[in-house]
C-alpha cells in the first residue's frame, strides 16, 4: 500500500483532471498494482461469439485467464465453486456466538465473502484477521457503505449521503470522497463497496432510495456517481452501481414488500438505464440487481429483477454488453422472500445470470438446490465455474493473492485522518443551497437593541449550529423536543413572540436524513406559525424533501438547506449565516412548486 500521503496527494491532481474532462468517460489504462510479470494472460471472452473490448483493467482481469485463478480452482472440489459464490452477513458487535456461527460457515462451506454491517473499526479489524486466517482461500470483503464506513461503523467518520452530494456543483470534491473512502476500506481490509448508487430519485414519495439518490436529475446522477466510483476504483477498491435497472421510481421499500415499476423500455432508456449506461461504459466493477418487479420486461407474477433472465443476463448482459460482477441486492429482503423460497431463490438467481448471491437466508438450503439445478440440467457446472473464476479474477485483482492481515495499531488514528476532515469541511461548505433571502436578511449583524432568539426544533440541548452561531451573535437558544405537551407549547409560543427574529433550525430523529422528521402536527403548527408572523432564517438539518412537512416554510425571511446534521455542515451553516461563507449549492431534487430543482441563490 503506498503511503497515505502519496496516495492522498494524487486525489487533488485527478480531481482537476476530472474537472476538464466533464462528461467525457474514462478509459484507464494504469497498470495493474497486482499483475504478476511473469504470467502471459489470454483473453478469455464471455461467450465465443462476443469480442467485448473491455473499458479498463479491472474489467479486463474479471475476464482473462490468470495463473493464480487456475491454481486456486484446481484445488477446489464442486461444491466449493458453488460457494465461492455465496456472501454471507457479519456483525462485529454481535458477540461470541454469531462470530462462532460464522466461523462455521467458513470452515463448513468455504463460502467465497463476507459483507460486514454493525460495529467498530477495531472490533471489525481483529474479526476479519480470525475470520480469514480460518478461510482456505482468502475471502474478499464487502460493506454497503454509500457514504463511508461511518454508515455502519461507530468510532469512524461520518461522511455525507448523496443527496447532499447532489447539490455540490464540483464533481471532483465527490471523487476525492471516492478515494478516502478507498483508503478506509483498504485500511479495514475491505475490498468491495455496495455502492455508489445511481438510481434517479424522480418520485418524491420514494420511502428508501430519496436522500440515498444524487438526486432527480440523470446528468447529475450520472456526472456524479461516475466521480465517486472512480474515486473508489482509482485507489483498488471494487464499486458496485445499484439498483438496476432503477429504484427511484417506486412508492415500496424493497426491504418489506416488492416494488411494482410499470413502465417499458421507452421510459427506462430514457431515464433509468441512463447512469448505469455511463458506468458500464466507464469500467464500474459491480451492478447490484434490485428486487424490483418491471412486468413489461418480464411478465411472470411477482418475480424481482434479480431473479429475472430477460433483465439480468438479456439486458444487462446481452444488450449492455456488461462484462463486469453482477450481484443480487440481499436475499434476505422481502422483495424476494415473500415470493420465493430460500435455496430456489438462489437457483433463479443464478439461472438469470447473476455472479454473486448477497447475504443469504440459508448457506446449506442454498447449496443443496443449486447441486440438485445442476444435476436436473437448470444449471450448468461449467457456468458455475466459470463464475468462480471471476470472483477469483475479482480476488486477484484487490490482492488477495497476497494476503496481509490488517494491522491493529493506529488504526483510530488513520480512520481520522487529518485530510479526511479537511474534505468533509469542503463537502458541507460546497453544498448549502440558500433559496430565500428576502430583505437580504444573510448575512446577520449585530444591532442594538434586536432580539434573536435561535430554536432547535428537534432539540433537547444545545446543537453544534447554536454553538457557533452563539460564538459570534448574542442569541437565546430555545428547544422544541418531539411531541411537546401543549402548555410547554404554549409557554415557549409566548417567549418566542416576543424577539424581533427567528434563527430556527430544523433537526430529523437522527444524524442519519429521515424521510418525515416526526413532529407531530402540533409540533409543526407552532413552527408554521413562528414563520409567518416572525422575521425568521430558517436552516434545514435534514432530507430536503421534509421541507413539505411545514407548508408555511416559504414564507421564511430566509431558507437555507444543509441536507444532514453533520457537526461539519453545522459549523459550515453558522459561518454562511454570518456571511464568512458564500452559498454555492443547488437544489438536486423538485421539493414542491415553492422550491424546484436547480434553485438555489
Amino acid at each position: 500500500m503506498p503511503s497515505v500521503s502519496v496516495q492522498r496527494s494524487s486525489f487533488l491532481v485527478y480531481g482537476l483532471v476530472l474537472l476538464l474532462a466533464g462528461m467525457a468517460f474514462s478509459a484507464c489504462k494504469k497498470k495493474n498494482p497486482h499483475a504478476e510479470d511473469t504470467v502471459v494472460f489470454k483473453p478469455q471472452p464471455i461467450s465465443p461469439e462476443d469480442t467485448i473490448k473491455y473499458p479498463n483493467e479491472l474489467i479486463t482481469t474479471l475476464n482473462r485467464k490468470n495463473r493464480w485463478v487456475d491454481s486456486v480452482f484446481r484445488r477446489m472440489t464442486p461444491d466449493e465453486r458453488i460457494t465461492q459464490l455465496m456472501m454471507i452477513e457479519v456483525f462485529s458487535n454481535q458477540g461470541q456466538k454469531h462470530e462462532e456461527d460464522v466461523l462455521k460457515l467458513i470452515k463448513r462451506y468455504k463460502v467465497g465473502g463476507l459483507i460486514f454491517f454493525q460495529g467498530g473499526p477495531v472490533r471489525q479489524a481483529k474479526l476479519t484477521n480470525r475470520l480469514q486466517a480460518a478461510s482456505k482461500v482468502p475471502l474478499w470483503i464487502g460493506m454497503d457503505a454509500e457514504n463511508g464506513i461511518g454508515m455502519r461503523m461507530d468510532s469512524a467518520m461520518q461522511y455525507p449521503l448523496p443527496m447532499l452530494l447532489g447539490a455540490i456543483n464540483n464533481d471532483s470534491l465527490i471523487y476525492r470522497m471516492g478515494a478516502e473512502m478507498a483508503f478506509e476500506f483498504k485500511r479495514l481490509g475491505m475490498h468491495l463497496n455496495f455502492a455508489p448508487v445511481v438510481d434517479v430519485n424522480n418520485n418524491p414519495q420514494n420511502p428508501i432510495i430519496s436522500y440515498r439518490a444524487f438526486g432527480e436529475n440523470k446528468n447529475d446522477v450520472s456526472s456524479k456517481s461516475l466521480a465517486q466510483m472512480q474515486g473508489m476504483q482509482d485507489n483498488g477498491i471494487i464499486a458496485t452501481a445499484k439498483h438496476f435497472p432503477g429504484h427511484g421510481d417506486t412508492d415500496v421499500d424493497s426491504h418489506l414488500d416488492l416494488p411494482v415499476i410499470p413502465y417499458g423500455r421507452n421510459r427506462l432508456d430514457s431515464l433509468e438505464l441512463y447512469p448505469f449506461r455511463h458506468l458500464i461504459q466507464s469500467g464500474v466493477g459491480g451492478i447490484m440487481v434490485g428486487h424490483i418487479h418491471l412486468p413489461k420486461l418480464d411478465s411472470t407474477t411477482n418475480l424481482p429483477a434479480s431473479l429475472s433472465k430477460p433483465i439480468v443476463n438479456g439486458i444487462l448482459k446481452k444488450e449492455l454488453r456488461y462484462g463486469g460482477l453482477i450481484f443480487t441486492d440481499a436475499m434476505v429482503m422481502k422483495g424476494v422472500t415473500k415470493y420465493f423460497e430460500p435455496g430456489e431463490a438462489e437457483v433463479m438467481a443464478l439461472e438469470a445470470g447473476n455472479d454473486v448471491l448477497e447475504r443469504l437466508v440459508s448457506v446449506p438450503k442454498a447449496l443443496s438446490a443449486i447441486r440438485k439445478a445442476i444435476r436436473q440440467g437448470r444449471l450448468s457446472q461449467q457456468e458455475i465455474d466459470r463464475r468462480c473464476k471471476k470472483v477469483l479474477a475479482a480476488k486477484y485483482w484487490v490482492g488477495l493473492n497476497n494476503y496481509q492481515p490488517i494491522k491493529i495499531d493506529s488504526l483510530y488514528q488513520d480512520l481520522h485522518a487529518p485530510h479526511a476532515h479537511e474534505m468533509l469541511r469542503q463537502l458541507a461548505e460546497g453544498s448549502l443551497t440558500l433559496l430565500q433571502n428576502k430583505r437580504n436578511q444573510i448575512p446577520l449583524e449585530n444591532k442594538k437593541r434586536r432580539t434573536i432568539a435561535s430554536l432547535a426544533v428537534g432539540g433537547t440541548r444545545t446543537t453544534f449550529f447554536q454553538k457557533k452561531i452563539k460564538e459570534q451573535l448574542a442569541v437565546k437558544d430555545y428547544f422544541l423536543p418531539r411531541r411537546t405537551k401543549k402548555k410547554d407549547l404554549e409557554k415557549l409560543r409566548k417567549e418566542l413572540l416576543k424577539h424581533d427574529l427567528l434563527l430556527i433550525s430544523i433537526y430529523g430523529p437522527s444524524i442519519r436524513p429521515s424521510n418525515n422528521l416526526g413532529f407531530t402536527p402540533e409540533d409543526r403548527a407552532l413552527v408554521n406559525e413562528l414563520i409567518r408572523k416572525k422575521r425568521s432564517i430558517v436552516v434545514l438539518f435534514d432530507n430536503a424533501y421534509t421541507l413539505n412537512r411545514f407548508e408555511d416554510v416559504h414564507q421564511a425571511t430566509a431558507l437555507l438547506v444543509g441536507y444532514q446534521q453533520l457537526p461539519a455542515v453545522q459549523a459550515a451553516a453558522a459561518r454562511l449565516i454570518m456571511g464568512n461563507l458564500k452559498p454555492q449549492g443547488k437544489l438536486p431534487v423538485t421539493v414542491n412548486k415553492h422550491f424546484q430543482y436547480g434553485e438555489g441563490l
